[in-house]
């Protein structure tokens, strides 16, 4: 079972500090395209926005593992094969509760995955798998640079850091 914000390491942190400081959120993210090149999107239960699966990691984790994790919480779908692509530490953003945290992220591209895409999950509205020239709305504002980090890493064998 998913923990719940309060009980994970973030939100205990976030609990601790307050809402003010700074906080390093440290976690990953799992691009997934179907056989038709088709990007699987969630729609955050939170905010309501389109968004590639993604996540803060918990104590004991990898990111990989991490990554595996917050696709199965918000898709039902468990990646069984993934590499990573994309290192994010250069990023500082306010969310819309007014808390701040500089990124530490890894992005994996996950070529295969088992089970049934579940639609709506404790962190999700609506799921599913679009064309990506008709990607909906309203979106996370990372998509687009997520995307074109996978491809220059496609086109070039190197991971992107940023």
């Amino acid at each position: 079972m998913a923990l719940t914000w309060a009980e994970s390491y973030l939100g205990r942190v976030r609990t601790s500090v307050g809402d003010t400081d700074t906080l390093l959120f440290v976690g990953a993210r799992g691009v997934i395209l179907d056989e038709q090149g088709r990007l699987l999107l969630i729609q955050r239960s939170d905010n309501r926005r389109w968004a590639i699966p993604a996540g803060a990691m918990e104590l004991g984790e990898s990111m990989e593992e991490c990554a595996i994790r917050e696709v199965w919480e918000e898709t039902g779908l468990r990646a069984t094969s993934l590499t990573p692509f994309a290192f994010y530490s250069a990023y500082t953003y306010t969310n819309e509760w007014g808390h701040t945290y500089q990124q530490i992220l890894m992005s994996f591209r996950i070529h295969a995955w088992e089970g049934e895409l579940q639609k709506v999950t404790e962190e999700s509205v609506d799921a599913g798998f679009f064309p990506l020239d008709a990607l909906p709305g309203p979106q996370s504002m990372v998509i687009d640079e997520t995307l074109a980090d996978l491809a220059a890493f496609e086109s070039t064998g190197r991971m992107v850091l940023k």
